[in-house]
Order: structure tokens, then sequence, then C-alpha cells
């Protein structure tokens, strides 16, 4: 069952793409993040679903929030893809143990190997604001991310005098 809205988000330590090792909590007070759990690199679903992030980061550094990554894949394989597509964001594998920060997520899907379509957006305090999962086969949306970072950063109510 993957984690809940308004829990702490499960701090990690993966290898990204170039190799340089990434923690979660380095962005604590810093920055917010969208963790994005895809299941395999070169596959098409994810290609388009990323490659539509690729051309909409500018909705993340609008609203201050670092686009990461995360497959089963090797770093190898990541970097390669990576390239291949011009990412222009951190991609880290969750390779070994395998799948172990997509099972802290609860989102690795056993019978596959590999997690399934999963979005946290996490605020600078580390607690998840907000995520959502789509069904096998099923891409995301980019307007599922634009109400996951609408509640993210909610617009101000004002109280009338």
């Amino acid at each position: 069952m993957a984690l809940e809205n308004d829990t702490q988000a499960p701090d990690f330590e993966l290898v990204s793409q170039f190799g340089e090792t990434i923690q979660l909590s380095r962005y604590r007070g810093e920055k917010a993040v969208a963790l994005v759990f895809f299941p395999l690199a070169f596959s098409g679903i994810c290609s388009g679903e990323l490659c539509e992030l690729r051309d909409n980061l500018g909705l993340f550094a609008d609203n201050s929030v670092e686009l990461i990554g995360i497959s089963v894949d090797s770093r190898h394989t990541l970097r390669a893809w990576g390239e291949q597509q011009g990412y222009g964001f951190t991609l880290l594998a969750d390779f070994w143990p395998h799948g172990s920060v997509a099972k802290e997520y609860g989102v690795f899907l056993e019978d596959k190997g590999f997690a399934n379509r999963a979005t946290f957006l996490i605020d600078t305090d580390g607690i998840i604001r907000a995520s959502f999962i789509t069904a096998p086969g099923q891409a995301r949306s980019l307007d599922a991310y634009r109400a996951a970072l609408d509640e993210l950063h909610p617009a101000p109510s004002f109280s009338g005098s």
C-alpha cells in the first residue's frame, strides 16, 4: 500500500545516472521534491511521460520543486536513456537492493519486479503533501502534476472583514 499524504517521506540514498549519491534529506529546508517512480527506462509509456516532464520543467522550477525520477534500472541504463532523451533532471537507480526505495514508498510491484507509476510531492519539511498513482499501463497526465503542485503550494485564503 502506497504511503499516504501528510506522512513523513522515508529518507533514502541512491546513485544518480552520473554516479552521484543523492540523499532525499539533502533537500529538507531547501526545496520541495517531486519523486516520480516509473517502471523501466526505454519503455514506451515511461519515455512519453518523462519527455512530457522534460518539456515542462518550468512548471517545477516555477514552483521551486526538484524533479527526480526513480526506477529499478542501473545507473548506466538511466544515463544512456537520459542522454538519448535529453532529460534535464536527476534519474536515480533503485537497483540494489532491488526496488528497496519503491518498497518503502509502497509502490513496488513484486510480481513484475519494478515500481508502479507513482508520484509523491514532498514539501521542504519532508512531508508528503500530494501523491497519485495510475493503473498499470496508464500514463500520468500533466494535469495531475499541476493539481499536485497546487496541493504543495495552496493558494492563500482570504477572510472577509
